[in-house]
């Protein structure tokens, strides 16, 4: 069984030139909370490069779901829903965020094509984030997302692949802490319940005492 285990340190972008005389406390402390993250054997994270200009710290994390039989292996594996999960800070704060923090998220997987056509499903995957967030103890405000579903069906030389579907979420909201660990938890939740895998036994924790990214910076 693949043991879970953080991926990589959590750096954070480089500050942007009007706040590189002083690096924020609350930035550190966010930083601190994603690096003690460890996913579920299914879920692999890593660090990606984040957008500069959308504030002036920033830090991007993406995630793939990996098919339960091969969850370790990245070359064989199939991925059943991959996204992005991305931290904005600005000390200042910034109105629209009603806070000083905003978590921007993308989200997708693909599904049966019943699935997809069935009206309810976006009002469905929008309750599988609410869901998430809830059972990870998740202190927010301002939640919002848009749920996209489609179909895709191929012709010509491709006409033996069978129709596909495919969902897509684009959410954010504003963290009220800064132990931002439990809402990229939560949002791995959200990814794993998008691929129709499982939820994890209650016997499995899904916070790690130990095991952080690495040193932040």
């Amino acid at each position: 069984m693949t043991s879970r285990r953080p991926v990589a340190p959590v750096k954070g972008a480089t500050p942007a030139p009007e706040a590189a005389s002083g690096t924020s406390h609350e930035w550190q402390e966010i930083l601190a909370s994603l690096g003690t993250v460890a996913p579920r054997p299914d879920v692999r994270l890593a660090e990606t490069p984040a957008p500069a200009r959308l504030a002036p710290f920033t830090v991007a994390i993406s995630a793939e779901v990996l098919s339960p039989e091969r969850p370790g292996d990245s070359t064989e594996a199939e991925v059943l829903a991959s996204g992005r999960f991305i931290v904005l800070h600005d000390p200042a704060g910034q109105e629209p965020w009603e806070g000083t923090t905003r978590i921007v998220t993308y989200a997708t997987a693909t599904v049966d094509t019943e699935m997809a056509v069935d009206p309810l499903l976006t009002g469905v995957a929008w309750s599988w984030l609410t869901e998430a967030l809830d059972s990870g103890e998740v202190q927010r405000r301002a939640e919002s997302a848009t749920v996209t579903r489609t179909t895709s069906e191929s012709f010509g030389a491709l006409d033996a692949q069978p129709p596909v579907g495919d969902v897509e979420m684009r959410a954010s909201w504003t963290p009220i802490d800064t132990e931002l660990r439990h809402h990229l938890i939560a949002w791995t939740v959200l990814l794993a319940t998008m691929a129709g895998l499982p939820p994890l036994p209650d016997t499995v924790s899904r916070f790690p005492v130990s095991g952080p990214f690495g040193p932040t910076r």
